[in-house]
């Protein structure tokens, strides 16, 4: 059989991808990998259908096997949250977060959240004026809402309690907005979500990065600990397929986010993608403790091995984290390697993908985004990958021998190849005989 030269072109490119990530130490913080069981869900005939609308009173026929689907997705989901209502139609995180936004506040509207340079996500950002229009963070750009920042203590990585119950108290937002994508430790959802109520503001939290910790009662609880919703992408440390979901923390939240996740923000919500949530799901409620408590130890572990070879990883009063996140300070290398970018190569030429990131005070010392004073570092995939303390060490190792000995990175690579070779299966999900990164051909 031949096949067509650009087709034959494009599969060389993803057997190349593949090959990569099966040699790669793989630790950036916002992706995991599924198992083959969630896979095959990815491609089946759902990927050619819709189901617009909810169960039941969907405006398209031929959902009778996908509502049924979808309840057992959502079922699964509310039981591994213990949340009375899950919607899981948003097609990623920032999708998630617009529900809300769209659900619980009108444009101008004021929103409180945590600034991008210390550690917030683009979709809580404000609208800022640009050369011929607008452009800025989803929240404002896309919800037109008016964005004051939550004040944060940029040296303990976390909200400044008494200066945000002062301030929320103060501007008095509709919306106060707590979780973000350099997540070390829990937000005070308890100490703020009084106050937020106390002045009629909707709170929510955004679990992206910490959902599988959270899932696993291995983070912090912010549904029982006082905020209105909680937002989530699906494919970080919860290792599923791509996706958002939205949970209330009670029943008469449903009707609104319903109207607003559809027709407010999506029409066809990726069937496919709800189906490999479900068996995401259902992994993670037999294999989620286990998996999570030990990208917990492993986010300290190689913590500690980085600090001891001469790394600055911040917080080491507070063990480095509580989450799957570590933020390193490579400033004191600038003089030999350069700033976050430049040690991202360096990186990444060795085949160890980590990614450059802004520390909380890096605006203080008028450095960019494009070229930051830090690095972030993520555990859950490795987790995956059956590594634990012991590899932690021999990746701090590597990354030293990179970075504080400057090695050349293509002969760090070989090394990175070898220590991978013992490391292909996926753990902490349904079995399967297939590699991690294995490139499955069908046609």
């Amino acid at each position: 059989m031949s096949f067509d030269p650009d087709f034959m072109k494009i599969r060389g490119i993803l057997k190349d991808h593949h090959e990569y990530w099966s040699n790669a130490i793989p630790l950036i913080a916002s992706e995991n990998l599924t198992t083959p069981a969630v896979r095959e869900a990815a491609i089946s005939d759902l990927a050619h259908r819709y189901a617009e609308g909810w169960i039941g009173e969907r405006v398209y026929p031929g959902n009778q096997y996908f509502d049924e689907i979808e309840e057992i997705c959502l079922k699964l989901l509310k039981d591994l949250f213990d949340a009375p209502f899950v919607d899981a139609r948003p097609i990623s995180g920032v999708v998630a977060n617009l529900t809300v936004y769209t659900a619980f506040t009108k444009a101008n509207d004021k929103m409180m959240a945590i600034s991008i340079p210390v550690g917030g996500h683009i979709s809580s950002g404000p609208l800022k004026a640009k050369s011929g229009g607008f452009i800025g963070g989803t929240a404002g750009a896309v919800s037109r809402l008016n964005v004051d920042y939550i004040p944060f203590d940029r040296y303990g990585l976390n909200i400044d309690v008494d200066a945000a119950i002062k301030a929320i108290r103060e501007k008095k937002p509709r919306l106060v907005q707590l979780g973000a994508s350099v997540f070390l430790f829990p937000h005070p959802v308890k100490e703020l979500a009084p106050v937020a109520h106390e002045i009629d503001a909707h709170m929510n939290y955004d679990a992206a990065h910490v959902a599988g910790l959270i899932a696993a009662k291995q983070f912090q609880d912010p549904l029982r600990e006082g905020t209105d919703t909680m937002t989530m992408s699906t494919h970080k440390t919860f290792p599923g397929p791509q996706k958002g979901i939205v949970i209330a923390s009670r029943d008469e939240l449903a009707e609104i986010i319903k109207s607003a996740a559809f027709p407010g923000m999506t029409s066809n919500h990726h069937l496919m993608h709800v189906a490999g949530l479900a068996i995401a799901a259902a992994e993670f409620k037999k294999f989620g403790k286990p998996y999570s408590k030990q990208v917990i130890v492993n986010a300290k572990a190689l913590g500690q091995a980085l600090y001891e070879r001469g790394f600055q990883v911040v917080c080491p009063e507070k063990g480095f984290t509580e989450s799957h996140t570590i933020l390193v300070d490579i400033s004191n290398f600038q003089n030999t390697i350069g700033l976050g970018a430049d040690v991202e190569q360096r990186l990444e030429k060795a085949q160890i993908v980590a990614n450059r990131n802004l520390l909380p005070w890096d605006i203080l010392e008028k450095r960019h985004y494009k070229n930051p004073g830090g690095i972030r570092i993520g555990t859950q995939e490795i987790t995956r990958l059956g590594m634990k303390e012991q590899e932690m060490i021999r990746i701090a190792e590597l990354m030293k021998a990179v970075i504080v000995d400057q090695k050349e990175p293509t002969e760090v690579a070989e090394a990175v190849a070898e220590f991978r070779a013992d490391f292909q299966s996926i753990h902490y999900g349904f079995e399967s005989t297939l590699k991690a990164y294995e490139y499955i051909e069908i046609a």
